[in-house]
């Protein structure tokens, strides 16, 4: 009964609920706790590792070819590899406090276990492979780019909108970009809005938590302005932004 609490809780901070709560159960299961509890070895995450290690390869891929149109192949490579190594992976599970659901042998605890950034990233990849299994690539897919990719893109600035906002501006020549960002009171939260200004025209608006996040949003509307406006031009229509 407290085992079912406990992934119980996690399942509501995840925001995803198991139809299958062994393939969580087992994502959730370190390889040494088998020995002190009889178990044989495909009772453990290892295989579900494996199995998320790929599905994050390809939902990582994806994400990065469609967001990146303008980068090349070894680019893409390099920008994966930041987005879903070690410490990247080990940040996203320490989010969630994944450590602290965790079954694992009483010896590997105790050298702090739960909270070693190999075993949390493989904790992450096996249970990125259980909602695979569970519910397929889209829900996967949506996990991961819940806590992985949006972390990278409002803390890092991993996805880095101003900078390929500033990229595309200045195609044809110099662009003065400018960002008028003020905390927001009349926010509900309290946070902060930012218009991106070019040549006196406001590109895009976006509002955030913090300052950074807030300019980033504002960089990515204007980028969805621009997509929308060369679109139009290319059907005979003209769009302001």
């Amino acid at each position: 009964m407290e085992e079912d609490r406990r992934t119980e809780h996690l399942q509501e901070y995840i925001e995803y609920r198991f139809s299958n709560q062994k393939l969580l159960d087992l994502a959730l299961r370190h390889s040494s706790y088998l020995n002190e509890h009889g178990l044989a070895y495909p009772e453990c995450n290892e295989r579900l590792e494996y199995l998320g290690d790929a599905v994050l390869e390809l939902a990582s891929s994806r994400m990065l070819f469609q967001n990146f149109p303008e980068k090349h192949e070894g680019e893409l490579t390099r920008m994966r590899a930041a987005l879903v190594c070690e410490p990247a992976l080990a940040s996203a599970a320490e989010e969630i406090g994944l450590g602290s659901y965790l079954q694992m042998g009483r010896g590997e605890e105790k050298t702090g276990g739960r909270n070693k950034g190999s075993i949390l990233s493989d904790a992450l990849e096996a249970l990125i492979g259980a909602i695979y299994l569970d519910s397929g690539f889209e829900a996967a897919d949506a996990f991961i780019y819940r806590f992985v990719f949006k972390k990278h893109s409002g803390d890092a600035g991993f996805i880095d909108n101003k900078t390929r906002l500033q990229e595309r501006m200045q195609k044809d020549g110099p662009a003065d970009i400018q960002y008028h960002t003020d905390k927001g009171a009349a926010l509900q939260d309290g946070g902060f809005r930012s218009e991106v200004v070019c040549c006196g025209v406001v590109m895009g608006v976006g509002t955030g938590h913090s300052k950074k996040e807030a300019e980033q949003n504002a960089a990515g509307m204007a980028l969805q302005n621009q997509q929308l406006s060369e679109q139009a031009q290319k059907q005979g229509r003209n769009i302001c932004i």
